[in-house]
């Protein structure tokens, strides 16, 4: 997996890892939230873009990200099911590298999807939170889903 970084560049999912362990070892002390969320937006084709955020709380943030970039989906459900399961990949994968840094049990990991109770997802709220939390997932919807909806957007177009 690559990843887009606005201070690194281009940096591998591995190198992502390092950057938030090195992140959180600056100030130790300190609460941390890792949060995924993915976005996508559709014209030509659909583009998904995921970003991981690691939230010093009360003290900062930084946060990275991968695009893709996938045939037409014209289904807002077959794109939130996506957008979903992109996000539970990468919370997998950080799961496993907090578990094997001993970081597991000191940092908070959110999975923010775009969903709400206002707008046409809100029939889907039981089913996407559902996925998320059978993953043994945090999940957060909108107006708390800020991963999804501001930071994965901003790269969405």
């Amino acid at each position: 997996m690559q990843f887009s970084s606005p201070s690194l560049g281009n940096i591998s999912a591995e190198r992502v890892f390092k950057d938030i362990n090195n992140f959180i070892s600056q100030a130790p002390w300190d609460k941390y939230k890792i949060i995924v969320g993915t976005d996508s937006m559709t014209k030509h084709e659909t583009v998904f873009v995921s970003a991981i955020v690691i939230h010093r709380q009360g003290r900062g943030a930084r946060y990275y990200y991968r695009k893709e970039s996938r045939r037409h989906i014209n289904s807002l459900r077959q794109r939130i099911f996506y957008e979903t399961a992109l996000s539970l990949e990468i919370s997998i994968h950080l799961k496993e590298f907090l578990a094997t840094s001993s970081l597991l049990e000191r940092v908070k990991l959110e999975v923010h999807v775009d969903i709400g109770n206002n707008g046409q997802t809100r029939d889907l709220i039981r089913e996407i939170v559902g996925m998320v939390t059978g993953s043994g997932l945090v999940a957060k919807i909108k107006p708390d889903s800020f991963g999804a909806t501001k930071v994965a957007d901003r790269h969405t177009k």
